[in-house]
């Protein structure tokens, strides 16, 4: 079975590639993007980002599949941080 490639539009415009299932904080890393972090556990929500519009927590989620190949990232507005 061939695993696809996700294409991934980060908040600055840059693309990268990925496969899924690939940890998101790994994945910014690889492409030079910088997710804050807090507690790394997925308890402070300082790693949130929008997937697709969706807000996931960057430190404890992966990079899903999906059947465009394609996922938006944008850095989630928390107003309490």
């Amino acid at each position: 079975m061939t695993i696809s490639k996700i294409e991934i539009q980060w908040p600055n415009g840059t693309r990268s590639l990925t496969e899924p299932g690939i940890d998101w904080l790994q994945v910014a890393q690889d492409a030079g993007i910088i997710i804050p972090t807090g507690c790394l556990q997925g308890s402070c929500g300082a790693c949130e980002i929008e997937v697709n519009g969706e807000v996931v927590r960057a430190c404890i989620a992966i990079v899903p599949r999906t059947k465009s190949c394609q996922l938006k990232v944008e850095f989630a507005d928390d107003p309490f941080w």
